[in-house]
């Protein structure tokens, strides 16, 4: 009895030796993940992704490691690669959300929003307070001017925390791209008011006043947010154009300077210093900036105007006159092309019976350009289609007289032809031949 329990003992005592080095062998074998982990915090993303390939090479599974890897992927900037892992995790482990989540991202940074859509709707319908998801599928309503489906889903947060000012501002913009003014400054102001530092909200609520013929007020906030942050050019930049719509020349120009001594020099804000300046009776101050101006664009009308008139203030008259040429010289086409639409204009009024419009628009062009035939045509028209005598005598005469000062292709003969028909169209009508 005493032999047999001792054989029992020696038999438990190798099974648990077996049991014990398997499971030590085990040990070895699985992943430690929060080694992993770390080295993700760490920002050694170089050794998460050979520790993890290290890993799939003999476990091709484990979809949390291609997860990690992805992950690594990502923070080095190969997001090809980081979604091909992703891609790798969702097929081995479909039901999970974080990897259905990071495709839709990855989708969403390519642009690809038609294919994160459905997918951020799915997650959105299992956690409708998954502010993630929210965030990233709102982007995309708003994106396809689906602004009441965002606004659906800012105000279930908006409920949830009705302190919480950033959800306000999304919920404020939202409403405003509805075109509720008055709505979208109710819900800015709401956001200053939860937090007076907010520049967002300060700039939303001043264009919403703008647009609600409020500059003054506007203009009030943006001065209120540059006193909040000073270093905000764009504060400068609303302000600036609100007191130049304005005709507020100094207080625009002072702006603008601002935004030039940021290192900004756009051409729009060159140009509006140099007009500032000539706007209050610095013509020297403003030819710098005009001239910077020109060389980032010489076809722009207003800069050769301005600089032609500030160079005449200054008495120098040959840089003046430059400008005025090089104006005239872009004008030139266009006042071409505008004489032959009010042409083309006329033409098809004429041919549709409304002649007194036809005429208005022969003579509009006729202004634009040294067409004497157009006169013609005029005195035509009231001669034949009108029986408006006196003027079609008008219009003859006048055509007579322009004949005397231009060059013309007409003959003799068709001068006498005008001759006769005014002669005709001045002859009383005898008594008997009268209606």
């Amino acid at each position: 009895m005493k032999k047999l329990n001792y054989m029992k003992r020696i038999i438990i005592t190798l099974i648990l030796a077996v049991l014990v080095v398997f499971h030590s062998g085990l040990a070895q074998t699985k992943p430690d993940n929060s080694k992993i982990d770390i080295l993700l915090i760490r920002g050694d993303y170089k050794k998460v992704i050979d520790t993890c390939q290290l890993i799939l090479a003999k476990d091709t599974l484990n979809s949390e490691i291609y997860y990690k890897m992805g992950l690594a992927y990502q923070n080095v900037i190969s997001d090809d690669k980081a979604f091909e892992c992703f891609q790798k995790a969702l097929s081995i482990s479909p039901e999970n959300n974080t990897y259905k989540f990071m495709i839709a991202k990855s989708y969403y940074n390519r642009g690809k929003s038609n294919l994160a859509k459905p997918i951020l709707q799915n997650l959105s319908a299992i956690d409708s307070m998954n502010w993630t998801y929210s965030y990233y599928l709102t982007s995309i309503y708003i994106q396809e001017a689906k602004y009441d489906e965002s606004i659906s889903i800012y105000n279930r947060f908006y409920k949830q925390d009705s302190l919480n000012y950033s959800i306000i501002d999304k919920l404020g913009f939202a409403t405003l791209k509805t075109g509720d003014l008055f709505g979208a400054i109710d819900l800015f102001n709401k956001s200053i008011t939860l937090n007076n530092k907010n520049i967002n909200a300060i700039k939303n609520v001043a264009y919403c006043y703008t647009l609600t013929y409020r500059a003054d007020t506007a203009i009030q906030l943006l001065t209120n947010g540059i006193e909040i942050d000073p270093t905000d050019i764009d504060l400068y930049v609303r302000r600036a154009a609100l007191n130049y719509s304005l005709n507020r020349n100094k207080r625009a120009l002072n702006d603008y300077l601002k935004i030039l001594s940021s290192g900004d020099s756009t051409f729009l804000y060159l140009k509006r210093a140099g007009i500032g300046y000539t706007n209050n009776l610095q013509p020297k101050e403003s030819i710098p900036y005009l001239l910077k101006a020109y060389e980032k664009d010489s076809t722009d009308l207003e800069v050769s105007s301005f600089l032609g008139r500030d160079y005449s203030k200054i008495n120098d008259f040959k840089k003046s006159a430059y400008y005025y040429r090089h104006l005239i010289k872009i004008l030139n086409p266009f006042v071409q092309q505008t004489y032959i639409n009010y042409y083309m204009l006329a033409e098809v009024l004429k041919s549709d019976g409304l002649y007194e419009q036809a005429i208005t628009n022969y003579l509009l062009g006729q202004k634009l350009t040294s067409d004497i035939n157009t006169t013609m045509i005029v005195a035509n028209i009231y001669d034949e289609k009108l029986k408006n005598f006196p003027k079609a005598i008008y219009y003859y005469e006048l055509y007579l007289n322009s004949m005397k000062s231009v060059k013309s292709n007409m003959g003799s003969e068709y001068i006498e032809k005008v001759k006769k028909r005014i002669e005709f169209l001045k002859t009383p009508i005898p008594a008997n031949k009268q209606p």
